[in-house]
């Protein structure tokens, strides 16, 4: 099978001349986890605090929002990340999106989301979640949410950076190798593979999984 990679090694290329520009297109794995944690713990004071809701509901809206989150990582992956376009500005923003990645998919500045993509992203389903659950609701449902997203951030630096010997780990990163280095147009599932066999896009039988 042809190599779908440019370099395994921890490097990259720059995406363009200016070094202020370029300088942003970099992050260190711990950046998201700083931005958005603080905003998960002021959805649950909001929760508690200001809409006096139930233990019980503010527990089952945040594990709502983590199933969906898993729906959106896999959806946006598959959908929007792997989406091909013809046009030459078309094909420059999908590599700055995604196709660096896979073609340098062990640099480790470029494996989680950037804020100037994430920030807008997480205020598109802000809006929408707000427009679907009202003001009460929203706040533990996009907890659940975000929580969901640092989960899938952190765990896709670690399955390209960490030596695992956990069974669970240890096939959650043979799935997500076979889809850099065999077959990037299955397996787009990265901290589940749930939505993979539900949508019927796990990897054929030769493809080692």
């Amino acid at each position: 099978m042809a190599k779908q990679y440019i370099s395994n090694k921890d490097e990259s290329v720059r995406m363009f001349k200016s070094d202020i520009l370029d300088f942003f297109t970099r992050i260190h794995y711990l950046v998201p986890v700083a931005i958005y944690l603080p905003v998960i713990i002021l959805c649950f004071y909001l929760s508690v605090h200001s809409f006096d809701l139930t233990f019980l509901r503010i527990i089952l809206l945040v594990a709502l929002g983590i199933f969906i989150w898993t729906l959106a990582e896999y959806l946006l992956h598959r959908f929007i990340f792997h989406y091909q376009p013809t046009s030459e500005f078309g094909k420059k923003i999908h590599f700055i999106m995604h196709g660096v990645h896979h073609d340098y998919p062990s640099d480790s500045k470029r494996l989680v989301f950037v804020p100037s993509l994430s920030i807008p992203l997480a205020l598109f389903f802000y809006g929408l979640f707000y427009f679907i659950l009202g003001n009460h609701l929203v706040y533990p449902f996009f907890a659940g949410f975000l929580i969901g997203y640092l989960v899938y951030d952190e765990t896709h630096y670690a399955l390209h950076h960490f030596n695992f010997k956990n069974k669970f780990w240890l096939n959650l990163k043979h799935h997500h190798m076979i889809h850099h280095y065999k077959d990037s147009e299955h397996g787009f599932g990265v901290s589940s593979k749930m939505w993979d066999y539900v949508f019927r896009t796990t990897f054929k039988k030769d493809s080692g999984e």
